[in-house]
């Protein structure tokens, strides 16, 4: 007898995984038993990407490694800047570094599989896709890709690949912040599609660049370009009640509210907001983040009288964070790729580990029984 019908499988179990863990109903997150807020407040981005390939927090000769790792590995081959430079320069980002990563596959075919060799080969994915996504950009720009650079952290190198300056640490300690909040998110989509690919035996970098194509989505990762979309079309904070009341009368969705998994505030969006608040107290109050709060406000008020739980995501506040840091708009979905490297990787190990080619059944809609007709006939 087939498994009932549940579309979208919401609710259904595909996998089992010892990566991430999140309580919906209570707005919980964690990352290999660790809270999200305790990784965002004491690690770092590359402990907390240890901590989510190896399952457990590294040693301080263990960190060292794995920094060295990182950092050795981030400059990408000729071929790939070749690649980019072929592309249109009003590419998508994300196009580009779907491409990026699948061309990155020839370089080195590698087998599928739990071993040294596909956890170094993440290793160099992790380290490499931000200086892919930097690359395009400056590419896009009629500028010249730069180098990375070995002296600065993680965040910092990507900014300045970004624009050729070097931003000064406090902001480079935000945006890793910004990088562990989004690295992993149990069995999201692009998750489940990387998951889905590398099930079949296909390599690492063909099961990354399939987890990007599904991160594109506005629904997925595009999200945070569209929330900075709606906002930018409200005329002030003080015409923002009326927008989502009017948004609401007219049934059109408010992007950055709501979540398929969380009925409580995304403790992410928690973090982020917190370093809005900051910017605020040390640089002024911001227009954008103004606007968020009445529309966060209203929302909660709305959706509370009709006794619905529809609360701010990751989204909601990520990509103002990012705008004040003077990040282009086309660049927020990328930098999600760059954060969900981490746990992409992570899931394809784990996948390998106790591996099953993942075939669902479909309920057949169509006709039966039809006669082919000749061309006369028809």
């Amino acid at each position: 007898m087939s498994a009932p019908y549940v579309k979208g499988l919401e609710g259904v179990i595909a996998a089992e995984s010892r990566i991430c863990f999140i309580d919906g109903d209570l707005g919980e997150l964690r990352y290999r038993g660790y809270a999200i807020q305790d990784l965002a407040e004491h690690s770092t981005f590359s402990e907390s990407a240890y901590l989510l390939l190896y399952g457990k927090l590294p040693t301080q000769a263990e960190l060292n490694a794995f920094d060295a790792k990182l950092t050795a590995h981030r400059a990408i081959d000729d071929s790939i800047i070749a690649v980019l430079k072929g592309l249109p320069k009003d590419a998508h980002p994300m196009i580009a570094l779907q491409t990026a990563l699948a061309a990155h596959g020839a370089l080195a075919p590698l087998a599928a599989g739990h071993n040294e060799a596909n956890f170094d080969r993440a290793i160099a994915l992790i380290a490499r896709t931000p200086t892919m996504v930097a690359a395009f950009q400056r590419i896009s720009e009629g500028k010249e890709p730069l180098a990375p650079r070995a002296d600065l952290g993680h965040g910092q190198n990507f900014l300045y690949m970004l624009s050729g300056n070097v931003p000064d640490e406090e902001t480079g300690k935000i945006f890793d912040v910004g990088l562990v909040l989004h690295m992993e998110h149990d069995l999201n989509a692009s998750t489940f599609a990387g998951r889905v690919v590398a099930g079949t035996l296909a390599p690492l970098d063909a099961s990354v660049s399939a987890a990007v194509g599904a991160l594109y989505g506005p629904l997925h990762g595009g999200a945070n370009e569209a929330v900075l979309d709606q906002i930018d079309s409200i005329e002030s904070p003080e015409k923002a009640e009326e927008w989502v009341l009017t948004s609401l009368a007219n049934k059109t969705k408010i992007m950055g509210m709501g979540h398929r998994v969380y009925r409580a505030k995304d403790p992410r969006s928690f973090v982020f907001q917190g370093y809005l608040d900051r910017i605020a107290e040390k640089y002024g109050p911001n227009a954008n983040y103004k606007k968020l709060l009445v529309i966060e406000s209203t929302m909660r008020r709305e959706m509370e009288a009709k006794g619905r739980k529809i609360y701010p995501n990751v989204d909601f506040f990520s990509g103002t964070l990012y705008q004040l840091m003077g990040i282009p708009t086309v660049l927020f979905t990328p930098i999600f790729a760059i954060a969900r490297m981490v746990g992409w990787t992570a899931h394809i190990l784990e996948q390998w580990e106790d591996n099953r080619l993942f075939r669902p059944e479909s309920i057949y809609l169509g006709d039966k029984d039809v006669k082919w007709v000749p061309f006369s006939q028809r």
